[in-house]
Protein backbone atom coordinates (compact mmCIF):
# COMPACT_ATOMS: atom_id res chain seq x y z
CA UNK A 1 0.00 0.00 0.00
CA UNK A 2 1.55 3.61 -1.23
CA UNK A 3 2.15 5.70 2.06
CA UNK A 4 0.29 8.40 0.96
CA UNK A 5 -2.54 5.93 1.77
CA UNK A 6 -1.01 5.19 5.11
CA UNK A 7 -0.81 8.68 5.99
CA UNK A 8 -4.03 9.55 5.06
CA UNK A 9 -6.02 6.86 7.28
CA UNK A 10 -3.71 8.10 9.72
CA UNK A 11 -5.18 11.63 9.79
CA UNK A 12 -9.15 10.05 9.34
CA UNK A 13 -7.86 8.30 12.91
CA UNK A 14 -6.65 10.91 14.44
CA UNK A 15 -9.93 13.01 13.51
CA UNK A 16 -11.69 10.46 15.48
CA UNK A 17 -9.72 10.37 18.36
CA UNK A 18 -9.92 14.05 18.60
CA UNK A 19 -13.56 13.96 18.57
CA UNK A 20 -13.69 11.53 21.76
CA UNK A 21 -10.75 13.62 23.20
CA UNK A 22 -12.72 16.93 22.64
CA UNK A 23 -16.19 15.25 24.12
CA UNK A 24 -14.41 14.32 27.23
CA UNK A 25 -14.50 17.92 28.91
CA UNK A 26 -16.54 19.43 26.48
CA UNK A 27 -15.71 23.07 28.22
CA UNK A 28 -12.07 23.01 27.07
CA UNK A 29 -12.87 22.39 23.71
CA UNK A 30 -12.95 24.83 20.59
CA UNK A 31 -14.50 22.84 18.73
CA UNK A 32 -17.48 21.57 21.03
CA UNK A 33 -17.64 25.55 22.61
CA UNK A 34 -18.36 27.06 19.04
CA UNK A 35 -20.95 27.28 16.55
CA UNK A 36 -20.79 24.94 14.15
CA UNK A 37 -17.64 24.11 15.44
CA UNK A 38 -16.99 20.73 14.79
CA UNK A 39 -17.74 21.09 11.55
CA UNK A 40 -14.91 23.42 10.91
CA UNK A 41 -13.08 20.72 13.18
CA UNK A 42 -13.34 17.77 11.16
CA UNK A 43 -14.33 19.64 7.45
CA UNK A 44 -10.95 21.35 7.31
CA UNK A 45 -9.32 18.54 8.80
CA UNK A 46 -10.30 16.28 6.15
CA UNK A 47 -9.93 18.79 3.32
CA UNK A 48 -6.44 19.18 4.14
CA UNK A 49 -6.03 14.96 4.40
CA UNK A 50 -7.77 15.07 0.61
CA UNK A 51 -5.25 17.58 -0.75
CA UNK A 52 -2.62 16.13 0.93
CA UNK A 53 -3.66 13.00 -0.86
CA UNK A 54 -3.84 14.71 -3.91
CA UNK A 55 -1.08 16.47 -3.88
CA UNK A 56 0.81 13.72 -3.07
CA UNK A 57 0.45 11.86 -6.22
CA UNK A 58 2.10 14.43 -8.12
CA UNK A 59 6.24 14.26 -8.09
CA UNK A 60 6.68 17.40 -8.56
CA UNK A 61 4.27 18.47 -5.25
CA UNK A 62 4.89 15.51 -3.39
CA UNK A 63 7.05 17.01 -0.77
CA UNK A 64 4.13 19.67 -0.61
CA UNK A 65 1.38 16.80 -0.20
CA UNK A 66 3.61 15.63 3.10
CA UNK A 67 3.46 18.85 4.56
CA UNK A 68 -0.76 19.24 3.88
CA UNK A 69 -0.89 15.99 5.99
CA UNK A 70 1.60 17.04 8.58
CA UNK A 71 -0.73 20.77 8.42
CA UNK A 72 -3.87 18.56 8.99
CA UNK A 73 -2.29 16.74 11.93
CA UNK A 74 -1.51 19.99 13.83
CA UNK A 75 -4.93 21.07 13.20
CA UNK A 76 -6.24 18.38 15.28
CA UNK A 77 -3.82 18.30 18.06
CA UNK A 78 -5.12 21.88 19.79
CA UNK A 79 -8.02 19.97 21.21
CA UNK A 80 -5.50 17.22 22.34
CA UNK A 81 -4.31 18.87 25.73
CA UNK A 82 -7.69 18.86 27.03
CA UNK A 83 -7.64 17.46 30.62
CA UNK A 84 -10.28 15.27 30.32
CA UNK A 85 -8.38 12.58 28.32
CA UNK A 86 -7.02 10.01 30.37
CA UNK A 87 -3.57 9.38 28.38
CA UNK A 88 -0.41 11.24 29.30
CA UNK A 89 0.76 10.63 26.15
CA UNK A 90 -2.11 12.66 24.35
CA UNK A 91 -1.99 15.24 26.66
CA UNK A 92 1.51 15.71 26.42
CA UNK A 93 1.41 16.44 23.06
CA UNK A 94 -1.61 18.58 23.00
CA UNK A 95 0.51 20.79 25.32
CA UNK A 96 3.40 20.55 23.23
CA UNK A 97 1.59 20.64 19.59
CA UNK A 98 -1.34 23.20 20.61
CA UNK A 99 -0.07 25.75 18.36
CA UNK A 100 1.80 24.20 15.73
CA UNK A 101 -0.84 24.08 12.64
CA UNK A 102 0.12 27.91 11.72
CA UNK A 103 4.09 27.20 11.54
CA UNK A 104 3.03 24.38 9.62
CA UNK A 105 1.21 25.95 7.71
CA UNK A 106 3.03 28.67 7.02
CA UNK A 107 6.49 26.38 5.82
CA UNK A 108 3.67 25.00 3.12
CA UNK A 109 2.91 28.41 1.72
CA UNK A 110 6.68 29.21 1.48
CA UNK A 111 7.92 26.15 0.01
CA UNK A 112 4.89 25.99 -2.37
CA UNK A 113 4.45 24.46 -4.91
CA UNK A 114 7.40 22.04 -4.85
CA UNK A 115 8.06 21.74 -0.99
CA UNK A 116 11.24 22.76 -1.31
CA UNK A 117 12.10 25.99 0.71
CA UNK A 118 14.20 28.12 -1.95
CA UNK A 119 15.57 30.83 -0.27
CA UNK A 120 17.74 31.94 2.86
CA UNK A 121 14.54 34.67 4.43
CA UNK A 122 12.34 30.90 3.48
CA UNK A 123 14.41 28.89 5.69
CA UNK A 124 14.66 31.17 7.99
CA UNK A 125 10.82 31.97 8.69
CA UNK A 126 10.08 28.37 8.78
CA UNK A 127 12.52 27.52 11.17
CA UNK A 128 11.49 30.57 13.56
CA UNK A 129 7.67 29.69 13.03
CA UNK A 130 8.30 26.02 14.61
CA UNK A 131 10.84 27.65 17.42
CA UNK A 132 8.09 30.06 18.41
CA UNK A 133 4.93 27.89 18.18
CA UNK A 134 7.09 24.73 19.31
CA UNK A 135 9.43 25.76 21.36
CA UNK A 136 8.41 28.89 23.08
CA UNK A 137 4.25 28.17 23.24
CA UNK A 138 4.58 24.61 23.30
CA UNK A 139 7.61 22.71 25.35
CA UNK A 140 8.85 25.97 27.10
CA UNK A 141 5.57 26.42 28.57
CA UNK A 142 4.42 22.91 29.33
CA UNK A 143 8.22 22.72 31.13
CA UNK A 144 6.68 24.86 34.23
CA UNK A 145 3.24 23.08 34.24
CA UNK A 146 2.47 20.64 36.45
CA UNK A 147 -1.51 20.17 36.21
CA UNK A 148 -1.56 18.19 39.88
CA UNK A 149 0.11 20.96 41.41
CA UNK A 150 -2.21 23.91 40.24
CA UNK A 151 -5.57 21.70 42.02
CA UNK A 152 -6.03 19.00 38.84
CA UNK A 153 -5.63 15.23 40.51
CA UNK A 154 -7.61 14.04 37.74
CA UNK A 155 -5.33 15.21 34.96
CA UNK A 156 -3.05 13.17 32.95
CA UNK A 157 0.55 13.65 33.46
CA UNK A 158 2.65 16.39 31.68
CA UNK A 159 5.84 14.58 30.86
CA UNK A 160 7.13 17.85 29.49
CA UNK A 161 7.40 19.65 33.26
CA UNK A 162 10.42 20.30 35.30
CA UNK A 163 9.22 22.20 37.81
CA UNK A 164 5.88 24.19 39.20
CA UNK A 165 5.84 27.69 38.06
CA UNK A 166 3.18 29.51 36.94
CA UNK A 167 4.44 32.71 36.79
CA UNK A 168 7.31 31.45 34.73
CA UNK A 169 5.26 29.38 32.40
CA UNK A 170 3.04 32.63 31.92
CA UNK A 171 6.10 34.68 31.10
CA UNK A 172 7.10 31.73 28.48
CA UNK A 173 3.42 31.41 26.86
CA UNK A 174 3.42 35.47 27.08
CA UNK A 175 6.74 35.51 25.45
CA UNK A 176 5.43 33.27 22.73
CA UNK A 177 2.65 35.24 21.65
CA UNK A 178 4.61 38.22 21.28
CA UNK A 179 7.20 36.70 19.35
CA UNK A 180 4.26 34.71 17.27
CA UNK A 181 3.01 37.72 16.52
CA UNK A 182 5.73 39.24 14.96
CA UNK A 183 6.14 36.60 12.97
CA UNK A 184 2.95 36.54 11.76
CA UNK A 185 3.33 40.10 10.72
CA UNK A 186 6.68 39.22 9.04
CA UNK A 187 5.30 36.53 7.24
CA UNK A 188 2.38 37.95 5.92
CA UNK A 189 4.65 40.72 4.69
CA UNK A 190 6.62 38.80 3.07
CA UNK A 191 4.37 36.31 1.06
CA UNK A 192 2.48 39.29 -0.35
CA UNK A 193 5.94 40.67 -1.33
CA UNK A 194 6.84 37.41 -2.73
CA UNK A 195 3.65 37.52 -4.94
CA UNK A 196 3.59 41.10 -6.27
CA UNK A 197 7.37 40.90 -7.51
CA UNK A 198 6.59 37.24 -9.18
CA UNK A 199 6.45 37.29 -12.62
CA UNK A 200 3.28 36.66 -14.27
CA UNK A 201 3.80 32.54 -15.00
CA UNK A 202 4.40 32.26 -11.34
CA UNK A 203 1.33 34.18 -10.49
CA UNK A 204 -0.86 32.38 -12.26
CA UNK A 205 0.55 29.39 -11.06
CA UNK A 206 1.01 30.25 -6.99
CA UNK A 207 -1.59 33.41 -6.89
CA UNK A 208 -4.31 32.35 -5.71
CA UNK A 209 -3.51 29.62 -3.37
CA UNK A 210 -1.41 32.11 -1.55
CA UNK A 211 -3.61 34.61 -1.52
CA UNK A 212 -5.93 31.88 0.35
CA UNK A 213 -2.68 31.46 2.90
CA UNK A 214 -2.33 35.21 3.38
CA UNK A 215 -6.26 34.88 4.78
CA UNK A 216 -5.51 32.35 6.95
CA UNK A 217 -2.58 33.92 8.59
CA UNK A 218 -4.80 37.06 8.57
CA UNK A 219 -6.82 35.71 11.13
CA UNK A 220 -4.22 34.15 13.01
CA UNK A 221 -2.59 36.86 13.63
CA UNK A 222 -5.45 38.52 14.41
CA UNK A 223 -6.11 35.79 16.94
CA UNK A 224 -2.57 36.57 18.36
CA UNK A 225 -3.21 40.40 18.54
CA UNK A 226 -5.91 39.96 20.49
CA UNK A 227 -4.03 37.77 23.09
CA UNK A 228 -1.31 40.00 23.69
CA UNK A 229 -2.80 41.90 26.91
CA UNK A 230 -3.41 38.70 28.32
CA UNK A 231 -0.50 36.76 27.51
CA UNK A 232 -2.26 33.18 26.39
CA UNK A 233 -3.77 32.34 23.11
CA UNK A 234 -7.64 32.21 24.31
CA UNK A 235 -10.95 30.66 23.54
CA UNK A 236 -13.90 33.52 24.25
CA UNK A 237 -16.61 33.75 21.57
CA UNK A 238 -14.56 36.54 19.50
CA UNK A 239 -11.32 33.75 19.18
CA UNK A 240 -14.08 31.18 18.13
CA UNK A 241 -15.44 32.88 15.34
CA UNK A 242 -11.41 33.83 14.53
CA UNK A 243 -10.83 29.96 14.52
CA UNK A 244 -13.41 29.25 12.05
CA UNK A 245 -12.61 31.85 9.68
CA UNK A 246 -8.86 29.38 10.00
CA UNK A 247 -10.86 27.00 9.10
CA UNK A 248 -12.77 28.44 6.02
CA UNK A 249 -9.12 29.88 5.05
CA UNK A 250 -7.54 25.98 4.79
CA UNK A 251 -10.52 24.73 3.16
CA UNK A 252 -10.08 27.53 0.45
CA UNK A 253 -6.40 27.01 0.42
CA UNK A 254 -6.81 23.33 -0.43
CA UNK A 255 -9.15 24.04 -3.09
CA UNK A 256 -6.88 26.58 -4.53
CA UNK A 257 -3.91 23.66 -4.52
CA UNK A 258 -6.26 20.98 -6.37
CA UNK A 259 -7.43 23.15 -8.60
CA UNK A 260 -3.76 23.78 -9.83
CA UNK A 261 -3.03 20.58 -9.52
CA UNK A 262 -6.09 19.60 -11.63
CA UNK A 263 -4.67 22.51 -14.18
CA UNK A 264 -1.20 21.17 -14.23
CA UNK A 265 -3.01 17.76 -15.14
CA UNK A 266 -4.44 19.03 -17.89
CA UNK A 267 -1.66 20.80 -19.38
CA UNK A 268 0.67 17.95 -19.00
CA UNK A 269 -1.98 15.97 -20.70
CA UNK A 270 -2.02 18.52 -23.42
CA UNK A 271 1.89 18.28 -23.39
CA UNK A 272 1.71 14.44 -23.58
CA UNK A 273 -1.13 14.34 -26.52
CA UNK A 274 1.30 16.80 -28.47
CA UNK A 275 4.19 14.36 -28.23
CA UNK A 276 2.02 11.62 -29.35
CA UNK A 277 0.42 13.87 -32.42
CA UNK A 278 4.14 15.25 -33.24
CA UNK A 279 5.26 11.11 -33.93
CA UNK A 280 4.84 11.76 -37.30
CA UNK A 281 5.82 15.25 -37.88
CA UNK A 282 8.08 15.90 -40.63
CA UNK A 283 8.48 19.64 -40.39
CA UNK A 284 11.71 20.75 -38.25
CA UNK A 285 9.00 23.68 -36.67
CA UNK A 286 6.24 21.18 -35.74
CA UNK A 287 7.59 20.81 -31.90
CA UNK A 288 8.45 24.63 -31.76
CA UNK A 289 4.96 25.34 -33.19
CA UNK A 290 3.02 23.24 -30.59
CA UNK A 291 5.23 24.28 -27.62
CA UNK A 292 4.76 28.09 -28.49
CA UNK A 293 1.02 27.86 -29.06
CA UNK A 294 0.64 25.98 -25.50
CA UNK A 295 2.81 28.37 -23.53
CA UNK A 296 1.25 31.49 -25.69
CA UNK A 297 4.12 32.94 -27.24
CA UNK A 298 4.11 32.53 -30.85
CA UNK A 299 7.99 33.64 -31.00
CA UNK A 300 9.13 31.09 -28.83
CA UNK A 301 12.53 29.36 -29.87
CA UNK A 302 14.18 26.32 -29.42
CA UNK A 303 17.77 26.33 -29.31
CA UNK A 304 19.46 22.73 -28.87
CA UNK A 305 23.26 22.16 -27.99
CA UNK A 306 25.85 20.90 -30.31
CA UNK A 307 29.36 19.99 -30.58
CA UNK A 308 32.26 20.52 -28.03
CA UNK A 309 32.24 24.44 -28.02
CA UNK A 310 28.40 24.00 -26.67
CA UNK A 311 27.18 26.01 -29.69
CA UNK A 312 23.44 26.15 -30.09
CA UNK A 313 21.04 25.59 -33.18
CA UNK A 314 17.32 25.28 -33.79
CA UNK A 315 16.04 22.49 -35.38
CA UNK A 316 16.72 22.76 -38.62
CA UNK A 317 20.45 23.28 -37.06
CA UNK A 318 20.46 27.28 -38.15
CA UNK A 319 22.86 29.51 -35.25
CA UNK A 320 20.63 30.58 -32.95
CA UNK A 321 22.43 33.70 -31.02
CA UNK A 322 22.68 33.59 -26.92
CA UNK A 323 22.04 35.63 -24.63
CA UNK A 324 19.03 36.46 -26.84
CA UNK A 325 18.24 40.29 -27.95
CA UNK A 326 15.44 42.25 -27.45
CA UNK A 327 14.71 41.61 -23.80
CA UNK A 328 13.91 38.16 -24.74
CA UNK A 329 14.72 35.46 -21.76
CA UNK A 330 16.71 31.93 -22.09
CA UNK A 331 15.65 29.07 -19.88
CA UNK A 332 17.91 26.32 -19.21
CA UNK A 333 15.65 22.84 -20.08
CA UNK A 334 17.30 20.14 -18.34
CA UNK A 335 16.68 16.41 -17.33
CA UNK A 336 19.04 15.12 -14.54
CA UNK A 337 22.31 16.55 -15.56
CA UNK A 338 21.78 16.33 -19.21
CA UNK A 339 21.08 20.09 -20.82
CA UNK A 340 18.11 19.03 -23.66
CA UNK A 341 17.78 22.37 -24.71
CA UNK A 342 17.67 26.50 -24.03
CA UNK A 343 13.73 28.26 -24.91
CA UNK A 344 13.89 31.36 -25.60
CA UNK A 345 10.50 33.25 -25.08
CA UNK A 346 9.04 36.09 -23.40
CA UNK A 347 10.01 37.07 -19.67
CA UNK A 348 8.49 35.14 -17.15
CA UNK A 349 7.05 32.59 -19.11
CA UNK A 350 8.38 29.97 -17.32
CA UNK A 351 9.26 31.42 -13.64
CA UNK A 352 6.73 29.09 -12.38
CA UNK A 353 8.61 25.66 -11.27
CA UNK A 354 5.64 23.72 -12.24
CA UNK A 355 5.47 24.87 -15.54
CA UNK A 356 9.23 24.22 -16.22
CA UNK A 357 8.33 20.62 -14.92
CA UNK A 358 5.20 20.29 -16.96
CA UNK A 359 6.82 21.08 -19.88
CA UNK A 360 10.04 18.66 -19.21
CA UNK A 361 7.61 15.70 -18.07
CA UNK A 362 5.20 16.06 -21.00
CA UNK A 363 7.45 16.91 -24.05
CA UNK A 364 11.33 15.68 -22.64
CA UNK A 365 11.11 12.98 -24.93
CA UNK A 366 10.26 14.54 -28.27
CA UNK A 367 13.10 17.75 -27.47
CA UNK A 368 15.92 14.87 -26.74
CA UNK A 369 14.56 13.67 -29.69
CA UNK A 370 14.97 16.62 -31.23
CA UNK A 371 18.17 17.85 -30.05
CA UNK A 372 19.60 14.63 -31.80
CA UNK A 373 18.41 15.29 -34.82
CA UNK A 374 19.48 18.70 -34.71
CA UNK A 375 23.00 17.45 -33.55
CA UNK A 376 23.20 15.18 -36.52
CA UNK A 377 22.28 17.95 -38.69
CA UNK A 378 24.86 20.62 -37.57
CA UNK A 379 27.51 17.45 -37.83
CA UNK A 380 26.10 17.18 -41.76
CA UNK A 381 26.42 21.05 -42.28
CA UNK A 382 30.11 21.10 -40.52
CA UNK A 383 31.20 17.86 -43.03
CA UNK A 384 29.49 19.98 -45.96
CA UNK A 385 31.39 23.13 -45.35
CA UNK A 386 34.39 20.98 -44.51
CA UNK A 387 34.40 19.50 -48.16
CA UNK A 388 33.85 23.07 -49.78
CA UNK A 389 36.74 24.08 -47.95
CA UNK A 390 38.63 21.39 -49.39
CA UNK A 391 36.88 22.22 -52.69
CA UNK A 392 37.89 25.40 -52.32
CA UNK A 393 41.54 25.09 -51.41
CA UNK A 394 42.04 22.69 -54.08
CA UNK A 395 41.02 25.33 -56.78
CA UNK A 396 43.16 27.65 -54.71
CA UNK A 397 46.46 25.11 -55.01
CA UNK A 398 45.58 24.33 -58.60
CA UNK A 399 44.97 28.40 -59.29
CA UNK A 400 48.74 28.79 -57.22
CA UNK A 401 50.32 25.90 -59.52
CA UNK A 402 49.17 27.84 -62.87
CA UNK A 403 50.43 30.82 -61.51
CA UNK A 404 53.91 29.29 -60.76
CA UNK A 405 54.37 27.59 -63.92
CA UNK A 406 53.08 30.51 -66.04
CA UNK A 407 55.53 33.09 -64.22
CA UNK A 408 58.14 30.48 -62.93
CA UNK A 409 58.93 27.67 -65.74
CA UNK A 410 57.24 29.04 -68.51
CA UNK A 411 59.52 32.19 -68.29
CA UNK A 412 62.39 30.28 -68.16
CA UNK A 413 61.53 28.43 -71.43
CA UNK A 414 60.26 31.44 -72.82
CA UNK A 415 63.93 33.20 -71.76
CA UNK A 416 65.96 30.22 -73.21
CA UNK A 417 63.66 29.95 -76.48
CA UNK A 418 65.14 34.11 -77.15
CA UNK A 419 68.57 33.20 -75.89
CA UNK A 420 68.63 30.45 -78.35
CA UNK A 421 67.31 32.79 -81.49
CA UNK A 422 70.07 35.22 -80.80
CA UNK A 423 72.77 32.42 -81.12
CA UNK A 424 71.33 31.39 -84.10
CA UNK A 425 70.57 35.00 -85.37
CA UNK A 426 74.36 35.32 -84.81
CA UNK A 427 75.74 32.24 -86.23
CA UNK A 428 77.45 32.35 -89.76
CA UNK A 429 76.83 29.17 -90.61
CA UNK A 430 73.25 27.45 -90.35
CA UNK A 431 72.84 25.54 -87.31
CA UNK A 432 70.75 22.49 -87.65
CA UNK A 433 70.60 21.89 -84.38
CA UNK A 434 69.63 25.12 -82.38
CA UNK A 435 66.57 24.74 -84.90
CA UNK A 436 65.31 21.87 -83.69
CA UNK A 437 66.41 22.69 -79.63
CA UNK A 438 64.54 25.75 -80.49
CA UNK A 439 61.31 23.93 -82.04
CA UNK A 440 61.30 21.68 -79.37
CA UNK A 441 61.49 24.58 -76.62
CA UNK A 442 58.41 25.99 -78.49
CA UNK A 443 56.69 22.86 -78.31
CA UNK A 444 57.38 22.49 -74.79
CA UNK A 445 55.99 25.54 -73.78
CA UNK A 446 53.01 25.45 -75.93
CA UNK A 447 52.65 22.10 -73.58
CA UNK A 448 52.96 23.85 -70.81
CA UNK A 449 50.76 26.60 -71.38
CA UNK A 450 47.92 24.31 -72.53
CA UNK A 451 48.94 22.16 -69.17
CA UNK A 452 48.42 25.41 -66.82
CA UNK A 453 45.66 26.49 -68.62
CA UNK A 454 44.27 22.96 -67.84
CA UNK A 455 44.67 23.29 -64.02
CA UNK A 456 42.91 26.48 -63.90
CA UNK A 457 42.30 28.98 -66.70
CA UNK A 458 43.44 32.48 -66.09
CA UNK A 459 40.30 34.30 -67.58
CA UNK A 460 37.90 31.79 -65.29
CA UNK A 461 39.58 33.87 -62.02
CA UNK A 462 40.10 37.91 -64.05
CA UNK A 463 36.40 37.68 -66.46
CA UNK A 464 34.15 34.72 -65.09
CA UNK A 465 32.29 31.86 -66.36
CA UNK A 466 30.66 33.25 -69.07
CA UNK A 467 33.98 34.51 -70.67
CA UNK A 468 35.89 31.45 -69.89
CA UNK A 469 33.82 29.45 -71.26
CA UNK A 470 33.13 31.53 -74.67
CA UNK A 471 37.42 31.21 -74.97
CA UNK A 472 37.18 27.81 -74.67
CA UNK A 473 34.41 27.47 -77.18
CA UNK A 474 36.40 29.23 -79.42
CA UNK A 475 38.96 25.62 -79.39
CA UNK A 476 36.43 23.05 -79.16
CA UNK A 477 33.37 22.39 -80.80
CA UNK A 478 31.70 23.64 -77.74
CA UNK A 479 28.32 25.96 -78.38
CA UNK A 480 27.95 28.50 -75.48
CA UNK A 481 23.84 29.29 -75.84
CA UNK A 482 23.16 31.20 -72.52
CA UNK A 483 25.51 32.10 -69.85
CA UNK A 484 24.37 34.93 -67.48
CA UNK A 485 27.43 37.90 -67.19
CA UNK A 486 27.54 37.52 -63.52
CA UNK A 487 30.20 36.15 -61.26
CA UNK A 488 29.59 33.70 -58.95
CA UNK A 489 31.95 32.13 -55.92
CA UNK A 490 35.17 30.84 -57.32
CA UNK A 491 33.96 27.53 -56.43
CA UNK A 492 31.12 27.55 -58.45
CA UNK A 493 32.41 28.28 -61.61
CA UNK A 494 35.53 26.31 -61.27
CA UNK A 495 33.02 23.47 -61.23
CA UNK A 496 30.55 24.19 -64.01
CA UNK A 497 33.97 25.04 -66.13
CA UNK A 498 35.10 21.62 -65.00
CA UNK A 499 32.13 20.01 -65.91
CA UNK A 500 31.71 21.93 -69.28
CA UNK A 501 35.65 21.58 -70.46
CA UNK A 502 35.47 17.08 -69.40
CA UNK A 503 32.36 17.02 -71.34
CA UNK A 504 33.05 19.20 -74.55
CA UNK A 505 36.52 17.42 -75.26
CA UNK A 506 36.26 15.57 -78.33
CA UNK A 507 32.58 15.89 -78.22
CA UNK A 508 30.00 17.97 -79.79
CA UNK A 509 28.43 19.89 -76.54
CA UNK A 510 26.18 22.92 -76.06
CA UNK A 511 25.81 24.47 -72.66
CA UNK A 512 23.43 27.26 -71.32
CA UNK A 513 23.67 28.31 -67.53
CA UNK A 514 21.02 30.04 -65.39
CA UNK A 515 20.23 30.85 -61.76
CA UNK A 516 16.73 30.58 -59.95
CA UNK A 517 14.88 29.92 -56.75
CA UNK A 518 18.75 30.35 -54.81
CA UNK A 519 20.85 27.78 -57.32
CA UNK A 520 23.11 27.35 -60.18
CA UNK A 521 21.64 25.46 -62.87
CA UNK A 522 23.99 24.52 -65.77
CA UNK A 523 23.06 21.56 -68.56
CA UNK A 524 25.60 20.88 -71.05
CA UNK A 525 24.66 18.45 -73.75
CA UNK A 526 26.63 16.26 -75.86
CA UNK A 527 26.51 13.71 -78.54
CA UNK A 528 28.52 10.56 -78.50
CA UNK A 529 29.94 8.67 -75.37
CA UNK A 530 29.72 10.23 -71.99
CA UNK A 531 33.21 10.97 -70.36
CA UNK A 532 33.77 9.37 -66.71
CA UNK A 533 32.03 12.07 -64.05
CA UNK A 534 32.13 10.39 -60.57
CA UNK A 535 35.09 13.03 -59.34
CA UNK A 536 32.65 15.94 -60.75
CA UNK A 537 29.59 14.08 -59.26
CA UNK A 538 31.34 13.85 -55.92
CA UNK A 539 32.92 17.66 -56.22
CA UNK A 540 28.99 18.46 -56.44
CA UNK A 541 27.32 16.57 -54.00
CA UNK A 542 30.43 17.81 -51.68
CA UNK A 543 29.02 21.55 -52.39
CA UNK A 544 25.12 20.03 -51.50
CA UNK A 545 24.47 19.76 -55.67
CA UNK A 546 22.98 17.52 -57.23
CA UNK A 547 24.06 16.10 -61.03
CA UNK A 548 22.16 14.21 -62.99
CA UNK A 549 21.86 12.95 -66.45
CA UNK A 550 19.48 11.52 -68.97
CA UNK A 551 19.78 9.89 -73.10
CA UNK A 552 17.77 10.79 -75.40
CA UNK A 553 17.87 10.34 -79.11
CA UNK A 554 21.86 9.52 -79.00
CA UNK A 555 22.44 13.10 -77.02
CA UNK A 556 23.23 13.22 -73.47
CA UNK A 557 21.75 15.87 -71.54
CA UNK A 558 23.79 16.22 -67.92
CA UNK A 559 22.35 18.86 -65.02
CA UNK A 560 24.17 20.23 -62.72
CA UNK A 561 22.59 21.81 -59.92
CA UNK A 562 24.37 23.70 -57.30
CA UNK A 563 23.13 26.18 -54.32
CA UNK A 564 23.65 29.54 -54.39
CA UNK A 565 23.32 30.10 -50.42
CA UNK A 566 24.41 28.18 -47.45
CA UNK A 567 28.14 28.51 -47.75
CA UNK A 568 28.63 31.83 -48.75
CA UNK A 569 27.91 31.04 -53.05
CA UNK A 570 26.02 34.10 -54.12
CA UNK A 571 25.97 35.82 -57.10
CA UNK A 572 27.66 39.22 -57.87
CA UNK A 573 27.51 41.42 -60.51
CA UNK A 574 30.14 41.43 -63.22
CA UNK A 575 32.26 44.40 -63.21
Amino acid sequence: MPIRLLLFGLGVALSLVTVVIARAERGFSMALTTSHGLTALLGAGWALLIGALALSRRTSAGRTGLLLFLAAYAWFLPEWDNPGTTSAVVFSLGLALNAACPAVVGHVALAYPGGRLGSWPARVLAVAGYAITVGVQGVGAAAYFRPQAQGCSECPRNWWSIADAPARAQSIASLGVQAGTVWLLVLIIFLAWRLLTSSPAARRSTGLPTLCALGYFTAVSVSYIRSLDRGFLGSDARDGQLWQLQAGALCLLVTASIVEVVRVGLRQRELTRLVIDLGGTATASGLRDAIAERLGDPDLQIAYPVGVDNRHVDAAANPVALPPPNGRTATTLRRGDSHIATLIHSPGLLDSPSAMEDLLSGAHMALEHERLHAESLAQLAALRASGARIVAAGDEERRRLERDLHDGAQQRLVGLALGLRLLRMRATTPARRLDLAEAELEQAVSELRRLARGLHPVLLKEAGLAVALEALGQTRDLHVEVVPRVRYSDVLESTVYLLVARMSKNRSTRVSVDSREGQLIAHVTVTGDMPDLADLADRITTLEGVLVSRTEHGETRVTAQLPLRGTGQIAVADS
